[in-house]
């Protein structure tokens, strides 16, 4: 009989993983992630102070009893601007003594499975570890399915059409820079939208791209809300929100 573990393949000693958990649907991960979930000694995650954890709670359907764990507490998240020399002080303390804590576990032996929301190279936490790590220990990056494929997915939004270029952009750009990058691009994911949500909903209304702006809310997870961005209201959106504007290039 084909077990998970005989086609995902296990985890080597000593070894990174980076492993891409996807949008937040259990099922929306891939073979290999949920084979290395099982199977590594350590399985490690980032999470917001006083919460669980957005991939560790993707993952706990997968997750044994026993299991060794290691959490790495962000000091602060979207508390101050990550434009504040304060904001870049505590992550960048907190991305040493994070690497340095996987290195303990790497170092002892140990296959450490570093958990990633959407996929490790996106926007991704675990990018910094990889910085600083992937030239001392032996590293593996598992893909995932990003956050912005699950969200268009689930609105039923088709994103791209014939020669559409998708432009990907964070909220946290100023808003003139947002509406220059929207005025320009046949589609486009606006990510980071938290208390940026004012700000990006007058930038698509100043780009005229109001009537085709879909507003996705924790898509796939739990409290799934789609619907037009003109429907949405209020000046702060939660983390896992972002706008989608698809293109309009060419149908066959």
């Amino acid at each position: 009989m084909t077990t998970l573990e005989s086609i995902a393949g296990g985890a080597t000693a000593g070894t990174l993983y980076g492993v891409g958990v996807g949008p937040g649907d259990v099922r929306y991960m891939t073979l290999r992630a949920a084979g290395l979930v099982s199977t590594v000694d350590t399985v490690a995650f980032f999470a917001k102070r006083g919460q669980e954890g957005n991939a560790r709670r993707i993952v706990a359907p997968l997750m044994a009893d026993g299991r060794n764990e290691l959490r790495l507490e962000y000091p602060v998240t979207d508390e101050i601007p990550a434009s504040d020399p304060a904001y870049r002080s505590a992550i960048a303390g907190f991305y040493a003594t994070s690497a340095d804590a996987l290195a303990a576990e790497l170092q002892a032996g140990r296959s450490v499975g570093l958990l990633a929301e959407g996929d490790p190279f996106f926007y991704g936490s675990f990018m910094h570890m990889w910085r600083r790590l992937s030239e001392r220990f032996p590293v593996e990056v598992v893909p995932g399915v990003t956050g912005m494929s699950g969200c268009w997915t689930r609105a039923n939004t088709p994103i791209t059409w014939g020669d559409d270029v998708l432009t990907v952009m964070p909220g946290t750009l100023t808003e003139d820079a947002l509406v220059e990058r929207l005025s320009r691009s046949d589609a486009s994911v606006i990510m980071k939208i938290g208390r940026n949500f004012a700000k990006v909903k007058r930038a698509v209304e100043a780009a005229g791209l109001t009537g085709r702006a879909v507003y996705v809310e924790r898509g796939t997870m739990q409290a799934e809300r789609v619907m037009p961005l003109a429907e949405q209201s209020g000046e702060i959106g939660p983390y896992f929100a972002m706008v989608l504007i698809p293109g309009e290039g060419r149908r066959l």
